[in-house]
Order: structure tokens, then sequence, then C-alpha cells
């Protein structure tokens, strides 16, 4: 049985148009995977790259996730639940708390004969590239550029902390930057493990932590640079220089542990 479907308003005319408004149509169509399922959590879950031509000749471009009894246990769900039906309350809450994410366009779910199916598709984000990408061109930027991309994303973690909120996986391939275009910007995806922060300062730094451990190439200043700009600050102060050894103990404790 299928429920009814979300469909945003500014993907209907195109979605419509194509014949891809229904969970069936989305579910039926024949488009190759951008790269192998997903074979975990007793089920399968994969993504596609969706192309679509409005009624003004323009292509807009989206992912389509799709995936059958790949569950997640939750509070929310204890008994299991479709992990993009999780993912996709996440880019609601973003949005009503104006947290810069991915955009989600269709959001549909079935029961089919036993198998929990879920369906959503999102904008994709062409104008923006992940940090990880950044880095590979890290020496190849320039100063300015390097100070916009360390001041979006410093700006794009303190609005997702301001709202008592941390990513849980925040990881460099899962900040979206765009430098030029119609301006800079920021956005998260994968926003399947977010959560309230409900440990506080705690869970601030952990969710800190996990972005300074895999970023590899930023100097020690640009480090400092972000931490200063994701504080609001100019400079060092007492309490910077506290939030900086907090940091730091917890990288260090990471190390260790592995």
């Amino acid at each position: 049985m299928t429920r009814n479907p979300f469909i945003a308003v500014n993907a209907r005319d195109v979605l419509s148009r194509h014949g891809l408004d229904s969970f069936e149509a989305l579910w039926a169509l024949k488009v190759d995977a951008v790269d192998a399922p997903n074979t975990g959590r007793g089920g399968w879950s994969s993504v596609y790259r969706l192309e679509l031509e409005d009624a003004n000749g323009q292509q807009q471009c989206f992912f389509l996730k799709r995936q059958d009894n790949h569950r997640t246990r939750t509070l929310h769900s204890p008994f299991g639940e479709p992990t993009f039906a999780r993912e996709f309350r996440a880019i609601q809450v973003y949005a009503r708390q104006g947290i810069p994410a991915l955009e989600a366009a269709f959001f549909g779910q079935r029961n089919e004969r036993g198998h929990a199916q879920a369906v959503l598709l999102t904008r994709a984000l062409d104008d923006y590239a992940p940090l990880d990408e950044w880095f590979e061109r890290w020496n190849q930027l320039s100063a300015s550029e390097i100070r916009t991309l360390i001041q979006s994303a410093a700006a794009l973690v303190r609005a997702l902390h301001n709202a008592d909120r941390i990513h849980n996986c925040l990881y460099p391939k899962h900040v979206f930057i765009k430098l030029h275009g119609d301006g800079a910007g920021a956005r998260f995806i994968d926003l399947e493990k977010t959560r309230r922060a409900i440990f506080g300062r705690r869970d601030l730094i952990r969710d800190l932590e996990t972005l300074h451990r895999r970023s590899k190439e930023p100097t020690r200043s640009q480090r400092l640079r972000f931490v200063l700009a994701y504080m609001g600050k100019s400079r060092v102060d007492t309490e910077a220089r506290t939030f900086i050894s907090e940091l730091l103990r917890r990288t260090a404790g990471k190390g260790k542990g592995r």
C-alpha cells in the first residue's frame, strides 16, 4: 500500500510533465545507478541521477534514491523504517529551522508484500562541490578562495549548532560549498544521522572534531581561522583558547582509540 507522497511545489510541474509524479512511476523508472547499491541493513539502497526538461526547455537535475527493506531503528520507529524516511524528516526540519541543506522534491514510501520501500528525490547541487573535492585542489586555490571556503563552512556549521542540532556524520564530503555563480554558499547533505544536540557542548565538539580529523589539507592557521569564524570572533581570547583545547583533547583521544 502506497501512502500519499510529498511533492515539492517547485517540482510538481516538471514531474507531472514526464509522468513521474507518483511513487509507482519513480520506482519503475529505468535509469542507471551512479554507484554500486548499498546492500546493508537487510535490503538494498541505490542512487540515480535524473535530468528532466521543464516547460521552458531548461534542464532540472535531481538525484533519485530508491530502497527496499533498507531500515534503521530509531526512537521514532523502534521496529525499523526506511532510512530515507528519516532523512526526509531531517530535510524538513532543516528547512523549517533555516539550516541550508539539500532540498527534497519528492518522497514516498509503501509496503509491498512485506517489503518496506521508499523513494526520495532531491535537487542536484550542481553549482556546489563537496569540501573534500575542494581539498583535492587546495594548493591551486587563491588565498581569497580559501578564506571564502573556510568562512562558508564555518557559518554553515554554526547555523546548525545555533539550531541546537548536530550533523552527527560531519565529514568533508557532506559539506557542499560553491564560490561563484549567484554568490558563495554552503549546504549539508546526508542527513540520515542528524539529531538534536542532547549533550550540549559535548555534542558540538564531537561534530567539529569529526570535521577537523577528516580534513587533512588546511594548515594550522587555516583551522584556527575556521574556529574563530565559527565562534564569531576576530581574535583568540580566553573563551576561544578553552574551546580549542577541548577540541584538540577530543581529537587526541580519538587518535589513541584507533
